[in-house]
């Protein structure tokens, strides 16, 4: 098995790409070893004292660092639990709490929340999934749309630009109601 790595804006984390499926729908975020116990690779790479994120893409994974680490020295470790986590088998995601997690609803919503949500599904999620990040839709009231980042995005230096200066124009060009966006 071949892994490659990409840096990310954001010098805290790297993405790794193990040449197949990581997550087969859907993301998920660890950003503490303790919420981990629902994703065996999350808890191996979280038994590296200097990682504290992970993130889970289709066919990616993010790693945040403490910023004392250094990745010449952690990325070997990184590489190795990803590897043998691969190549012995074992699942990403229990079974259990994929289930659980595809058992929520977001109920109904409004027009403009709809517009918001397929803008962010295909032009915004497909460019920071790029970077090892994601930007998941949290709210939409009184013309603010509130978002919240995930994996490289989480913590970037960059993370402001991009919403200001990307995310908030596209959505203010396409949705008169989209007065500003904020990240939670």
């Amino acid at each position: 098995m071949f892994i490659q790595t990409e840096q990310t804006p954001n010098p805290a984390t790297l993405k790794f790409l193990p040449g197949c499926t990581v997550m087969e729908s859907g993301t998920a975020n660890f950003t503490e070893a303790g919420s981990a116990a629902r994703s065996p690779l999350a808890e191996r790479l979280f038994a590296l004292p200097e990682v504290t994120g992970v993130f889970l893409g289709a066919d990616f994974i993010t790693v945040s660092k403490n910023g004392d680490s250094d990745w010449h020295q952690l990325k070997p470790a990184v590489l190795a639990a990803i590897m043998e986590h691969f190549t012995a088998g074992r699942p990403v995601i229990l079974a259990d709490a994929a289930a659980a997690d595809s058992a929520e609803g977001d109920g109904e919503e409004d027009e403009v929340v709809s517009q918001i949500k397929e803008l962010l599904e295909t032009r915004v999620r497909p460019a920071v999934a790029m970077d090892g990040g994601d930007i998941i839709f949290h709210d939409f009231e009184d013309g603010v749309v509130y978002l919240h980042m995930q994996g490289s995005c989480s913590g970037c230096p960059s993370s402001t630009a991009t919403l200001k200066a990307g995310i908030e124009n596209m959505l203010r060009h396409y949705i008169p109601e989209v007065r500003e966006v904020c990240a939670v």
